[in-house]
């Protein structure tokens, strides 16, 4: 049996207010591609199908279409929750889905054993699927309560740790000597980030460690971290990663797909996705800058985008006009500069923030802005990570109104 892994696919995603619709769709033509080369008998999905809570009817009707679209190779799809999307958005079409072949859980079930579940040949069991979507706090408050900050992160890591081998367990009763994969939506001890993981636990304080999971499982499908990366573990235990770079810190990344035979082993194959659209940071002098953009080679399909942060020793009024002009005069076929930002090295903390080209509100997540505004609270470790868990709990609170 051939299974394929993949996540984060953020549908409705924009960077620096670019949309990034085609990109996913680019991905989208490659992946029937394949498919229809390489056949497959599952298609795993471990959260963060759309990049908002609350998407919008573009996003909606890309994501039905990619379905239809997949559905012509005849394979069963498994979506999971992550948390940027809503149980609620990602479930009401679950019944219709359902008869398609496509199994969404888009929050976690009262009873373990409805996210089980099972993969047929002919007639035989051969594959268990443990189905868990991301976790939230009134998923994981039900099964432990803590008084004290410190104590609330250790019971949200047992929490979670709870579901996944409870959920195994249950497998392996069920289903007796059948394998079992996972599917999960979180943060995991050691793993690399990029900017554009939003609400990642800080400080690592609710990372799982591996043994968290268990030893039930025979192939972990994870989400949540965009860049490609397997835990160390003697269970496969893989981000798959996005399909597509989110950010300007995963240019470098090489997206992929993550394909399991399980006839020759639960060690997957990593399948490239080819780039569809460069993006591209040039950093120096304004000198630099200006020889850096004229040497820019267009080698994607889509625009090229283009982020600039100038760095010259001294503050210059000038230095700034000059790179204003020079963006809004950039005229080079195919490619858009996207965000721009000076640092003159020898300024003031206060000056240089009076001067430089910053960051918009528009640019940060809820939390992100109220971390920034944390940094400048006078107020003990302690009392900021406790004011952080208060924040999220009221976040997500507000989120779950909403839908």
């Amino acid at each position: 049996m051939k299974i394929l892994h993949t996540a984060d696919w953020h549908i409705g995603k924009r960077l620096h207010k670019t949309d990034l619709a085609k990109d996913f769709d680019l991905f989208i033509i490659w992946l029937c591609e394949y498919l229809d080369e390489n056949p497959v008998d599952v298609l795993l999905i471990s959260g963060d199908v759309f990049d908002f809570s609350n998407p919008s009817s573009e996003s909606r009707n890309q994501y039905y279409k990619t379905l239809i679209k997949l559905k012509k190779f005849d394979l069963k799809i498994i979506i999971t929750g992550g948390n940027h999307d809503s149980p609620s958005v990602l479930e009401a079409p679950k019944e219709i889905l359902n008869q398609l072949d496509i199994h969404v859980i888009g929050q976690m079930p009262d009873e373990f054993e409805n996210c089980l579940i099972p993969i047929s040949s002919e007639n035989n069991i051969e594959i268990i699927i443990a189905a868990i979507p991301y976790l939230r706090s009134r998923n994981l408050q039900r099964q432990f309560d803590a008084e004290s900050h410190d104590n609330k992160q250790e019971a949200i890591r047992e929490s979670i740790s709870f579901h996944f081998q409870e959920t195994s367990k249950l497998a392996k009763v069920k289903y007796p000597g059948v394998p079992i994969i996972g599917m999960g939506h979180l943060f995991a001890t050691g793993v690399s980030v990029s900017e554009s993981e939003r609400d990642i636990q800080i400080g690592n304080l609710a990372s799982l460690e591996v043994s968290h999971f268990g030893s039930d499982y025979d192939y972990i499908a994870l989400g949540h971290i965009h860049k490609p990366q397997r835990l160390q573990a003697e269970t496969p235990i893989f981000y798959s990663g996005s399909p597509i770079p989110l950010s300007f810190s995963e240019r470098k990344n090489e997206k992929r797909v993550l394909l399991i035979d399980t006839e020759i082993s639960f060690e997957p194959e990593s399948i490239a996705i080819p780039k569809f659209r460069d993006l591209v940071l040039i950093k120096g002098t304004l000198a630099e800058i200006e020889e850096k953009l004229e040497a820019i080679e267009i080698k994607s399909q889509l625009e090229t985008l283009i982020e600039i942060e100038m760095l010259e020793n001294e503050f210059s009024a000038t230095l700034n006009y000059d790179l204003e002009q020079m963006i809004e005069n950039f005229e080079k076929p195919s490619c858009k500069i996207v965000k721009h930002k000076v640092t003159f090295k020898n300024m003031a903390k206060v000056e240089r923030g009076v001067s430089t080209t910053e960051s918009q509100v528009s640019d940060f997540t809820p939390k992100e802005v109220f971390l920034k505004k944390l940094e400048g609270v006078d107020e003990n470790d302690q009392t900021k990570l406790e004011l952080i868990s208060a924040f999220e709990e009221i976040l997500e609170e507000l989120n779950r109104n909403e839908e």
